[in-house]
């Protein structure tokens, strides 16, 4: 099957896509500062640079595309059509050097929670947010 775009649209619509303040994230992120955590940003000292890092709490959190980092189950990930299998290396290599990325923060004593963008849809995004706070400060 064949890109429906040509290589120069296709492209210009590749370079749209963010790997940082994305929505989802911003989202979190004013959660967290309006319930009194102050975080730190992309910390490139650790494995996978995470989204939000909380010193003091000893936790990170990464804040996943459903797409890019293969959401399993999930409405919002399919593998398109178009360059299947390259698609499918794509996202599977991201699956493990997430994981890669979280075993090594788990083994220097690190707390990392997954937020998955589907969780952050409006139906149920203050439910899950506060769940959040209440999981990042239990031990």
């Amino acid at each position: 099957m064949t890109d429906i775009h040509s290589r120069e649209i296709r492209s210009f619509n590749m370079s749209r896509v963010r790997g940082k303040n994305t929505k989802p994230e911003m989202l979190v992120r004013k959660f967290m500062f309006a319930n009194g955590l102050r975080y730190i940003l992309h910390d490139k000292r650790l494995p996978g640079k995470p989204d939000l890092v909380f010193p003091k709490l000893k936790t990170v959190i990464f804040v996943n595309g459903c797409f890019w980092h293969g959401h399993k189950l999930c409405k919002y990930f399919s593998i398109p059509k178009t360059r299947s299998e390259w698609w499918t290396s794509k996202i599977e290599s991201n699956i493990t050097r997430d994981s890669v990325n979280q075993s090594a923060l788990e083994q220097a004593g690190w707390k990392v929670l997954t937020i998955w963008e589907c969780q952050l849809r409006i139906q149920h995004r203050d439910i899950f947010l506060n769940n959040l706070l209440r999981e990042m400060n239990t031990p």
